[in-house]
């Protein structure tokens, strides 16, 4: 199972809803919880950006800190915005693809 959490959980931002849709993803729906509300047991954690809001309790969980910049900060011209999301997204895929698969294409 895989969940989405964030120190200020938040809907979807556009250009990401946008820039999952050119793959075929609906992301309209989703939501994000409160990283403190998350139950069960963690056993991966993949920070993008606020790896110090991160709770304490996940401390034996396996984690991975991607710097990844934050691209609902990459300006308020949408051609920018989405290029920003794009570019977030295909990182992403390629860094997992690394992860899970053990290659890079």
């Amino acid at each position: 199972r895989i969940s989405s959490a964030g120190s200020e959980p938040t809907a979807p931002h556009r250009q990401a809803i946008k820039a999952l849709s050119e793959l075929g993803l609906d992301i309209s729906g989703h939501t994000s919880s409160d990283s403190i509300s998350v139950e069960g047991t963690v056993d991966a954690v993949i920070t993008l950006c606020a790896e110090e809001v991160c709770p304490a309790w996940l401390e034996p969980a396996w984690r991975l800190h991607w710097g990844l910049p934050d691209p609902a900060h990459s300006g308020d011209i949408p051609d920018q915005e989405v290029t920003a999301f794009r570019a977030v997204r295909d990182e992403l895929i390629r860094r997992l693809t690394v992860l899970f698969l053990g290659t890079c294409e």
